[in-house]
């Protein structure tokens, strides 16, 4: 076969045809804008990439316009402010965001990148500068900031739903229980999930008041649930049958036949029963599971009202509740709360360990339930980050005798 031979067919052949014509051709048709300038701003020199991206012809811009003339009012001022300063400092600045505007007024954004020349003695001769098209950079962080944006809303709606239903798992107010004081306090973990922590107070028949107070395992949607299916049932069950030990056999049943068996969620949970008096206030709680409540006594002592063997209520058919008694004398204060609180970290290091709890409530007699509530809440917020889980306390308080009146 006979005619031209290709460079593919011929190894040898010389690849410089195929190559730039020149340097001159190189700098003039390069994939990114060139501009060289005086010390004063004034072009002495463009190629031609630039003056196809703004519309401009040769002889519009060398010798007749400063490199400024280019930019918008606000990279004007960005220019003098900091990129004119910066490159006389350093010599060269790079990476610099501007936007240049068109011959017909459009707005191109580039990156520019500036270096000074300096001459044989060392002083400086002109600057030069290359210039890259960011515009399909900026779209997409303009579309990375529409995403962003719609992120932002879509949290705001869940944090709200989140907290809508977090409210309804909650009483609004705690009711007044004539001769003592009340105290409720909810710290959520998360503002974008729902804990399973809960608390109620309601009266019963004669001078007996129902509380309770516990935690469901899991968060979202299914924990809600559940927190709220334990909540009316532990309502429901302490009027048919108020003694607590009874109303948590009553909830485990009902968390049971509800999970067939299969254990999704259970929770822990005290339940007691208050009866105050001319004196002071009978209580009597059962625990399935939970820490145990603290007494903090006027004279500083310290009770810590351990129900041992409570198991955890909905893990198993046969469950067992163990009950205990006490009572409240003016000055005493009875706390509950949940987990949360204990398996908060100081410092995402330091665990809150029960000891400390314990140790910080002692040093707070006599107290009273919202002074408690008060300070657990304000060392809940110094934690910060280092709340990984929900926490719900419950206080009572009788009066010292000065404050009856």
């Amino acid at each position: 076969m006979t005619g031209a031979r290709s460079a593919r067919d011929d190894p040898g052949q010389d690849f410089s045809a195929l190559l730039e014509d020149s340097a001159e051709d190189l700098y003039d048709n390069a994939p990114c804008g060139y501009l060289s300038t005086l010390l004063d701003g004034t072009i002495a020199k463009v190629n031609a990439t630039l003056l196809d991206w703004l519309g401009y012809q040769r002889d519009e811009l060398v010798g007749k316009r400063r490199f400024t003339d280019l930019l918008t009012v606000g990279g004007r001022m960005y220019h003098e402010t900091h990129f004119a300063p910066l490159l006389r400092l350093q010599g060269e600045i790079g990476g610099i965001a501007l936007e240049l505007r068109a011959a017909d007024g459009r707005r191109l954004p580039v990156l520019v990148t500036s270096k000074v020349k300096t001459g044989g003695d060392g002083q400086a001769k002109l600057i030069r500068t290359t210039i890259f098209d960011a515009s399909d950079r900026r779209s997409y962080e303009e579309e990375l900031l529409r995403a962003r944006q719609a992120a932002e809303r879509d949290r705001d709606r869940l944090q709200r739903l989140a907290s809508t239903l977090q409210q309804t798992l909650l009483p609004p107010k705690l009711p007044d229980v004539p001769g003592m004081r009340v105290a409720g306090y909810y710290h959520p973990a998360s503002a974008d999930q729902v804990g399973g922590d809960f608390y109620d107070l309601f009266p019963l028949t004669g001078d007996t008041w129902a509380f309770f107070l516990g935690d469901v395992s899991g968060k979202g949607a299914g924990a809600a649930v559940v927190t709220s299916l334990t909540r009316y049932t532990l309502r429901a069950a302490a009027v048919y049958d108020p003694a607590p030990a009874a109303v948590l056999n009553a909830l485990n049943t009902v968390l049971n036949h509800e999970h067939r068996g299969v254990i999704k969620h259970f929770c822990t949970v005290i339940q007691g029963l208050l009866t105050p008096d001319a004196t002071g206030c009978e209580v009597v709680l059962a625990s399935g599971g939970h820490p145990p409540a603290l007494v903090i006594r006027a004279n500083g002592a310290l009770d810590v009202l351990e129900t041992p063997g409570g198991m955890l209520v909905g893990a198993l058919p046969d469950a067992r509740f163990t009950t205990v008694r006490t009572r409240l004398s003016p000055g005493d204060t009875l706390l509950l709360y949940t987990d949360g609180l204990i398996e908060a970290r100081s410092e995402l290091t330091t665990r809150f360990s029960e000891e400390q709890l314990q140790a910080h409530l002692e040093a707070m007699a006599p107290t009273s339930a919202q002074a408690v509530t008060d300070a657990l809440a304000e060392l809940l917020r110094e934690f910060g980050q280092g709340v990984d889980d929900d926490t719900a306390l419950l206080a009572f308080s009788i009066p010292m005798i000065a404050d009856h009146g």
